[in-house]
């Protein structure tokens, strides 16, 4: 008999501690105990269930047997057992062309339809029919550690369910971490119940990171198949930005302005569309706030990073003059193959092109359009470094999903 105020001191905490809850883990204890019993006391193939009493602490136990027919198992005579077993040892007869046989009765955990009905008259194909055991609870050396081993292997298989149902569906979101320590480039942060894991490529270039700095991480991925939930997160995606005007636009959330399309160079400068899908509400002027309060705020949070907002538009010209801002455009000419070429003052020529043709490039990603930037008094004149388009779909300027491939870690 178990000592109850005990168990039910030992529930409380291990259900805080691990964030399950207290019936679970009387679940993983009852398994522990059931698996316990059966090496202690049980035949192989039997099939043990245990049962706690939470108010008195008395344990009791069933075996458990599955009805069946020949349509779900094979019934095997004693001639016939022998010679299967040597067919087996010659490595059957068939190779892949053999069907798969169905799997053999077994008296330990199996019972017919005809012997189920017997002791249950509504007993069907499938059910489970119970038979009390001898109640022990002296359990030996080798039965405790087996006990033992269940519970933990349960818990943690509960407490990776339990993680995986928090973190299921939150691809795309902001969370927020503290960063614990530094492996092979990868950086991992605390989450509370778990682990995350930022790698390298998904840092921003030139941004120095400190164990137990909190910061705020776009969650990438949540990967099943290590063994703990693996949360991939990330500073440099372009989402990122989008989620963080999220939290600080309130016309993001309502659905008044949208953000078409960002192009980013992560830790020195992005481009921001947006559109109204309100009469009246300024899309630059929301994201940019009164003061410059809303985009500061996004900026602080991505180490300074330089933010351009430039207006959404169905017209290219005009959203290609946009996209080039801060510079002054003063035409725009569509080319064929979705080209075009931007004519600018000459005092605004270095500020359209920008440093190394970052400007460009920049407006090139966001608009998905091949620009050629040009001065107004020299426009047949090709400008160094004057000319940027977008090689692959990646740099459509479109937010691409989080969902990308990344490689599998255990965390």
């Amino acid at each position: 008999m178990l000592n109850i105020k005990e168990l039910t001191k030992a529930l409380k905490q291990v259900s805080e501690e691990k964030g399950l809850e207290p019936d679970k883990v009387l679940e993983v204890i009852e398994s522990s105990i059931a698996a316990a019993y059966k090496k202690e006391y049980g035949e192989r193939g039997e099939m043990v269930k245990c049962q706690v009493d939470q108010k008195t602490g008395e344990l009791k136990f069933w075996q458990i047997k599955k009805v069946v027919d020949e349509t779900t198992v094979r019934f095997v005579e004693e001639g016939e057992e022998q010679t299967e077993a040597e067919h087996e040892s010659r490595g059957g007869e068939g190779g892949a062309n053999e069907e798969p046989k169905l799997p053999r009765y077994n008296p330990e955990r199996d019972i017919t339809v005809d012997e189920a009905k017997k002791m249950k008259k509504d007993a069907k194909l499938g059910d489970e029919i119970s038979f009390p055991l001898e109640t022990h609870e002296d359990f030996g050396r080798i039965a405790a550690q087996t006990a033992k081993q269940v519970i933990l292997q349960k818990l943690r298989e509960s407490e990776r369910d339990s993680i995986l149902n928090e973190w299921r569906g939150r691809e795309g979101q902001i969370v927020s971490g503290v960063i614990q320590r530094f492996e092979r480039g990868n950086i991992f942060i605390d989450l509370g119940r778990t682990i995350g894991v930022m790698f390298a490529n998904e840092s921003i270039p030139g941004e120095h990171y400190r164990s137990g700095e909190r910061l705020r991480f776009l969650v990438l991925a949540v990967q099943e198949d290590t063994r703990l939930p693996g949360i991939i997160l990330s500073r440099s995606h372009p989402k990122f930005v989008m989620e963080l005007f999220r939290m600080e636009v309130p016309e993001l959330m309502e659905d008044a302005i949208e953000i078409k399309s960002i192009a980013r160079e992560p830790g020195n400068r992005t481009k921001v569309a947006a559109a109204s899908k309100t009469a009246g509400v300024d899309p630059v002027g929301a994201l940019v706030g009164q003061r410059g309060t809303r985009v500061m705020a996004v900026n602080n949070e991505l180490g300074n990073e330089k933010i351009d907002i430039a207006e959404w538009s169905d017209d290219p010209e005009k959203f290609i003059a946009n996209a080039l801002s801060p510079a002054k455009v003063e035409r725009v000419e569509i080319m064929p193959r979705r080209e075009a070429r931007a004519y600018v003052p000459e005092n605004q020529l270095s500020l359209a092109i920008g440093k190394g043709g970052q400007n460009v490039r920049l407006a090139a990603k966001l608009t998905g359009w091949k620009i050629d930037v040009r001065s107004q008094t020299a426009p047949d004149e090709v400008q160094e470094g004057g000319i940027a388009g977008t090689l692959d779909a990646e740099d459509s300027g479109q937010i691409p999903p989080v969902e990308d491939e990344r490689e599998d870690i255990a965390i």
